[in-house]
């Protein structure tokens, strides 16, 4: 069976955590050894310090089944190295200590303790018995080392990305290989549900209603003959025969006067 969760969580492999760790322990005996107790700046320092480390390996524990955990946190460990860089600039600049330029004999001597067999001794040395702007140098010098190797990191895990994908590209391809091997039929769709049938009752509710419709009196808007009251109709007052007709008035004469009527016996 394919698996979709790479191999992950091996941190301590990884050389911008051994930096990083390298960096939290000469933060620690530096604050320790320079600092006044109850200065604010220790915590901070320290726990920039620790967040450096902390985030790197909590990435790489993630990475299992969240590529984009684990480039968030690579770059949370990044902004927390570069705060604690800050720091030890800030130290040296406020007490007009010097602070070795990139290219110079000490900063370079400095960067090869991180390459060397034995840098946790040399580290070890160096804070306990330096001056307080040499352990702030190559604390310097250290922090630019691991922020270089974090770079690359995010850099090789945005290429990966790219290429291979994250969780979910691999959970969906580990489901269509093993429905490819091992066959797939899809399940029985379920019967959509009929309307429900128009029952008699309703029938004669419309019918009545119709019925209603046409026995509605008719217009008698002279604009429209087709809405004119039928003058046979039984129902017109006016129509003969009605005894609601009542008496016609006489029609008037030549000078307008109304026309004696005839009264012959027979």
């Amino acid at each position: 069976m394919p698996e979709f969760i790479t191999p992950h969580g091996d941190y301590r492999k990884l050389r911008a955590y051994q930096a990083s760790e390298a960096a939290f322990d000469m933060t620690f005996h530096f604050c320790q050894r320079f600092l006044r107790k109850g200065d604010r700046t220790i915590d901070q320092m320290v726990q920039a310090a620790r967040s450096g480390k902390q985030n790197i390996a909590e990435g790489s524990r993630a990475s299992g089944t969240s590529k984009e955990t684990e480039v968030k946190l690579m770059n949370v460990a990044r902004a927390s190295l570069e705060e604690l860089l800050l720091d030890y600039e800030d130290y040296l600049r406020v007490r007009d200590l010097p602070q070795w330029k990139r290219d110079s004999v000490e900063a370079t001597a400095a960067r090869d303790i991180y390459r060397s067999d034995r840098a946790d001794q040399t580290y070890r040395a160096i804070w306990e018995t330096r001056s307080a702007d040499v352990v702030a140098n190559v604390a310097i010098c250290l922090i630019h080392q691991a922020n270089f190797l974090l770079d690359q990191l995010i850099r090789q895990l945005e290429r990966d990305f790219v290429h291979h994908g994250g969780i979910r590209e691999r959970m969906t391809k580990a489901r269509t290989d093993y429905r490819k091997t091992h066959g797939y039929e899809p399940p029985p769709q379920p019967k959509k549900a009929e309307p429900p049938k128009q029952t008699n009752r309703s029938n004669r509710s419309d019918q009545t209603d119709q019925h209603r419709a046409t026995d509605q009196p008719r217009s008698t808007d002279p604009a429209n003959p087709s809405d004119k009251t039928d003058p046979t109709d039984s129902r017109n007052p006016a129509a003969p025969g009605n005894p609601a007709r009542g008496a016609q008035p006489r029609p008037a004469g030549a000078h307008g006067r109304p026309q004696p009527q005839n009264h012959h016996r027979p």
